[in-house]
C-alpha cells in the first residue's frame, strides 16, 4: 500500500510477522477473556477495569469479580463498597467501582441483560470511550474495529505511519490506510509488542521482529 507522503508499507507482511512473535508474549488479558469465555459481558467489564491498569492486575481483579457476580443481575445486587474491595487495586477503582455497577443496571434495563453491539450504543455508558467500544466490538462481536490505545498509538508514529498527536487522530489515520482484515488484531498484537518489546522508554530495538518496517520516529534511545 502506498501511503499518502509516497512510502510503500505492506501491512500484510507487518502482521504476519507480528503474528509469529505473538506467541512468545502473553496475551492481553481481555483478548484472552473473549477467547475463553466468549462472554461480551465479561469483555466489556473487563476493558473497564483495565483502564490504566496493568494486565496482570486486571485479571485478577476480573477473576475475583466473576467469581461473586459472572451477570449483570448479580453485578448490579452488589453494594459499591464490596465491588471496590474486589476490584482493588485496578487503577481509579474507587471511580470504576459505580460505573461498573451502572453499567450493569443499564444492560438489565434497557438492552435486556445483553451488551449492545454497536458503537453508537456503548458510548452511552458511563465510562465506554471509543478505544473501549471498539475493543468490546472486535473481541466480543468480532466486528471490524481499530481499537486504538496508547501502544497503538505509539506504535503506529513510531513505524512511521503517521504523525498524529492522540490516539483519537491515530484512529481516524488507520481507518484510511489500514486493511479492514487487519482492524481487530491490529491491536491485539501491537498491544502485546508495545508491552514486551516495544517500550515508551528505550525499546528493544536490537531484537524486535518488525524493525525492518520501522522508521523509529521519535526514538532517543533503544536496547
Amino acid at each position: 500500500m502506498i501511503l499518502k507522503y509516497g512510502r510503500e508499507f505492506d501491512f500484510d507482511a507487518l502482521m504476519k510477522e507480528l503474528e509469529k512473535v505473538f506467541s512468545t508474549y502473553k496475551v492481553p488479558i481481555v483478548t484472552l477473556i473473549a477467547v475463553q469465555e466468549r462472554d461480551p459481558f465479561k469483555v466489556l467489564i473487563s476493558t473497564m477495569l483495565s483502564a490504566r491498569t496493568k494486565d496482570e492486575v486486571t485479571a485478577e481483579a476480573s477473576r475475583r469479580l466473576y467469581k461473586v457476580a459472572p451477570t449483570p443481575e448479580k453485578l448490579s445486587k452488589l453494594e459499591v463498597s464490596k465491588i471496590e474491595e474486589l476490584i482493588y487495586p485496578t487503577g481509579f477503582y474507587k471511580t470504576k467501582a459505580p460505573k461498573i455497577k451502572a453499567a450493569a443496571q443499564k444492560l438489565i434495563d434497557e438492552y435486556d441483560s445483553k451488551v449492545p453491539d454497536s458503537m453508537d450504543e456503548l458510548l452511552k455508558f458511563d465510562g465506554v470511550g471509543r478505544k473501549t467500544a471498539n475493543l468490546v466490538l472486535g473481541e466480543a462481536f468480532d466486528k471490524e474495529a481499530i481499537c486504538v490505545d496508547v501502544h497503538v498509538h505509539r506504535i503506529s508514529n513510531r513505524l512511521g505511519l503517521m504523525k498524529t498527536k492522540d490516539p483519537f487522530e491515530t484512529e481516524m489515520a488507520l481507518a484510511k490506510i489500514l486493511p479492514r482484515k487487519h482492524w481487530i488484531r491490529y491491536n491485539t498484537f501491537l498491544v502485546a509488542h508495545g508491552q514486551h518489546t516495544c517500550k515508551p522508554i528505550s525499546p528493544f530495538c536490537s531484537k524486535c521482529a518488525i524493525k525492518d518496517f520501522c522508521q523509529q520516529k521519535n526514538v532517543e534511545k533503544h536496547r
